[in-house]
């Protein structure tokens, strides 16, 4: 699928990969439409790429139907190009000091990262279903993001990487149920990047998993992701599987 011209709409937009993606997409001729928690950071970053914004809280279905009928109106078709980046990275011992359980947090990070991605894409969906065939017969593509820590998370991090397992087991059997609406969905799992979910990390964690990427011995770059992005959307053959972007690291236990 060609980007220029397409509806695009990028979730956690206002900051980090999300705006990345949002940016780099606008800058290959997309109309994108930002959707964040932060509806004024949201605004801003659409008002810097000649975009649309709409404040959106990924969590509730409700809400979520109604700003993907808000980017319709705008640019008068559904999106044909949705990048799930809107997550969060909190973490907690199972069962931390004096007993104290962490279900509440649990339940949290999964009802946004897996529960949030699900809705988006489950209204997404619906109205690609009766958008026009593009050439090739594709009608758009589902990118969602999973993370490194779905296949090898650190203490702490059982809720975290659990929803990030499931978007990326969700992705074969999605993209098996909508192949024939030709609707294509992919996930990325990024290492560590230079986002400020990275911030909220000691610096000696930070330190050890730099330490441990092969190739380049960095961080990501967030517009390296919004470049992937831009490929899997321009490569039809890539459907149905999740690619790590991480320099080839493995992250260590603690």
């Amino acid at each position: 699928m060609q980007i220029d011209g397409q509806a695009a709409l990028v979730t956690g937009g206002a900051s980090g990969l999300g705006e990345a993606t949002a940016r780099h997409l606008a800058a290959q001729g997309a109309n994108v439409t930002v959707l964040d928690f932060d509806g004024d950071r949201a605004a801003q970053v659409a008002a810097e790429i000649g975009g649309y914004s709409v404040q959106c809280d990924v969590t509730e279905p409700e809400t979520v139907a109604a700003c993907i009928s808000q980017a319709m109106a705008r640019f008068g078709e559904p999106p044909r190009i949705v990048v799930n980046c809107a997550g969060i990275g909190l973490a907690a011992r199972i069962v931390g000091r004096e007993g104290k359980t962490s279900i509440p947090l649990f339940q949290k990070v999964i009802a946004v990262n897996l529960g949030g991605t699900y809705n988006v894409m489950t209204y997404a969906v619906q109205a690609l279903m009766d958008a026009p065939a593009l050439e090739g017969g594709e009608r758009g593509v589902i990118i969602n993001t999973a993370s490194a820590a779905y296949e090898d998370g650190q203490v702490g991090q059982a809720a975290y990487a659990a929803s990030k397992g499931g978007i990326a087991s969700m992705t074969l059997p999605a993209a098996r149920e909508l192949a024939r609406a030709g609707i294509r969905v992919m996930a990325i799992a990024p290492g560590l990047f230079e986002t400020p979910m990275m911030k909220g990390l000691p610096d000696e964690t930070v330190a050890e998993i730099t330490r441990n990427i092969p190739f380049p011995d960095r961080l990501g770059r967030p517009e390296e992701y919004g470049e992937l992005v831009a490929g899997i959307v321009r490569n039809a053959y890539l459907n149905g599987t999740v690619i790590r972007l991480d320099g080839a690291t493995r992250l260590p236990p603690k």
